[in-house]
């Protein structure tokens, strides 16, 4: 099987040599860290978890659809939190995305992420086309 490199007009992609955004090897599908940083590369979008936390899982979804699948062909998703007692405006965003059996999931607490004003930052992978959920 090759590597094939998916991209979203939706989503900006990193300069050539830095890293994929996703990555397609046969039906699965690897997403990269994703966080709420706009199409501008440098503004933030979302003031807090549950809004930031909209704007990746949109992403992700972005991603999917352009690989040929749906949400539902999601099955892990890992995410990073500054602030662990926030978890649930994640979880209340992910439940806009998702329905019926949630995707396998890990939640981690990490010190920072890139900048201080990103505050969720969330992987995925998907099976496209496995999604009977």
């Amino acid at each position: 099987m090759k590597i094939e490199r998916v991209t979203s007009p939706q989503v900006a992609e990193p300069p050539p040599g830095r890293w994929s955004n996703a990555l397609r090897v046969g039906d699965m599908l690897f997403i990269s860290g994703m966080v709420s940083r706009a199409k501008d590369g440098t503004t933030i979008e979302g003031r807090d978890e549950y809004e930031q936390a909209k704007v990746i899982f949109g992403k992700i979804r972005s991603l999917v659809e352009a690989a040929g699948g749906a949400m539902a062909d999601v099955v892990k998703v890992t995410i990073y939190v500054v602030n662990i007692k926030n978890n649930t405006e994640v979880w209340r965003a992910r439940q806009e995305f998702f329905s019926g059996d949630f995707p396998c999931s890990t939640l981690v607490e990490v010190r920072s992420l890139a900048t201080p004003e990103i505050l969720v930052e969330i992987e995925a992978i998907a099976c496209i086309g496995a999604g009977t959920r």
